[in-house]
């Protein structure tokens, strides 16, 4: 029986436990599937790797380029300057195809193991409602293990989840730059 395992909070490292769990079952020969919500950008370590992988690591993007906030305004963070733009339909569009897809995913392929990275967030800002989510998670095949992450998640996706893992800060530089190889 696969389990459902949800990382969230608001430190860093949701997708990298995630990735640890992909990294593992592809050491096995299990087929991993990786679905990013938010993400577009094409040289982050999780996208650079998938051909080397193949056939057994499968990821596939969501996103647009800019990163989603409540308003438009420029933020920085680890010494980078993002454009931040509010949530458009179009958002809640490529979420809803990212969760038909991942459903299509489980239903052909079983997959070892299927990442929706940032599902949480996803819901929390209203691209999906609770409920789709659920009912996907009631769908998951024996075979399949799910792995959710994402900040400020609903409290009927802890519920649902088998285990949930709370990450969060406690200590950070103040000069931080994203590195390659780590952050990304």
């Amino acid at each position: 029986m696969g389990y459902i395992y949800l990382y969230t909070g608001t430190g860093g490292g949701k997708t990298a436990n995630a990735l640890g769990l992909a990294l593992r079952s592809v050491g096995h020969g299990k087929n991993v599937v990786i679905i990013q919500f938010f993400k577009w950008r094409k040289d982050i370590g999780e996208y650079l790797i998938k051909d080397k992988l193949a056939p057994y690591y499968e990821i596939y993007q969501f996103g647009r380029p800019a990163w989603l906030g409540k308003e438009e305004k420029t933020e920085e963070f680890a010494g980078e300057k993002f454009a931040v733009e509010s949530i458009k339909e179009h958002d809640k569009e490529l979420a809803k195809h990212a969760l038909k897809f991942a459903s299509q995913i489980m239903e052909e392929k079983k997959p070892h193991l299927l990442i929706l990275d940032e599902i949480n967030l996803a819901v929390h800002w209203k691209l999906l409602e609770v409920n789709e989510v659920l009912e996907l998670l009631d769908k998951v095949p024996k075979e399949t293990t799910v792995v959710m992450t994402g900040r400020y998640t609903p409290q009927e996706l802890i519920d649902r989840a088998d285990f949930v893992n709370i990450v969060q800060d406690v200590k950070m530089p103040k000069d931080f730059k994203l590195t390659e190889g780590i952050q990304y």
